[in-house]
């Protein structure tokens, strides 16, 4: 068995520094680097890729609402063509930026509350991710596996890989426990590791409640931007490999 593992990276701008994005580099195998929106900087997104590049690491697009101040997790209401624009504009940037260094993004995967709003609201997933198929129809999408995102990517025909989070609880329908409620992040490296172990290895989500989800897993995500995210990192790796799991890019 083999499984991506991803990271969102590349959030620090001017001399403002967030998560140590070099030491979890050596352990993923996907990058979501920030477009500038919610985080990052042309300087920031420059350098991320090349240390991703570097070291073989998949380079992806992570756009969200332009919400420097909010960090991104702030549910905006916009209209629907603001945000498709938005959508587009930072991938552009991204695109760029790996062209000129000789490499190209390897997928797109949405942020914070944007992609929270997505796994919970069709019309909208489906509208974020026409938006990005117009710009960027050759690389996959990362979509939050039994959620509105995977029914949108689905039915739109595009490519995409299934997500399931190392370091945010579930509920029952799969979308992630918003993170004002206690014990919706975990930060514990053995129980992250050990939790995503068993849910690679078994094909479910295992939610809040103890429920199991069966679904696909292409990939597991982990926040760079949290203190434990390194050390989180390594469990898991560890944890998958004792379970005879690689940990490749999809």
């Amino acid at each position: 068995m083999r499984v991506d593992l991803n990271a969102d990276m590349g959030e620090s701008f001017g001399s403002w520094v967030k998560g140590n994005d070099e030491a979890l580099l050596d352990i993923i195998s996907s990058a979501n680097i920030a477009c500038g929106f919610h985080a990052g900087d042309p300087d920031v997104m420059a350098k991320t890729i090349k240390l991703a590049k570097q070291r073989g690491v998949g380079i992806g697009a992570h756009p969200g609402f332009d919400d420097l101040v909010g960090f991104g997790r702030r549910r905006l209401d916009l209209p629907i063509k603001t945000i498709q624009n938005q959508i587009r504009y930072q991938i552009g940037a991204i695109k760029g930026m790996a062209n000129a260094q000789g490499t190209e993004i390897t997928h797109v995967k949405l942020h914070g509350a944007l992609s929270n709003m997505c796994s919970e609201d069709y019309e909208l997933a489906k509208a974020c991710y026409e938006a990005v198929l117009s710009v960027s129809s050759e690389v996959p999408i990362m979509a939050l596996v039994k959620t509105r995102q995977q029914e949108a990517v689905e039915n739109l025909q595009a490519k995409w890989v299934g997500e399931i989070f190392a370091d945010r609880s579930y509920n029952d329908d799969a979308t992630l426990v918003d993170r004002s409620i206690p014990g919706a992040i975990i930060s514990d490296p053995k129980i992250a590791g050990a939790r995503v172990a068993k849910m690679v290895e078994s094909g479910t989500i295992i939610t809040r409640s103890g429920k199991e989800i069966k679904t696909r897993i292409d990939t597991v995500c982990l926040h760079g931007d949290t203190p434990e995210a390194v050390n989180i990192a390594k469990a898991i790796k560890d944890a998958l490999e004792k379970s005879g799991i690689n940990i490749r890019k999809f």
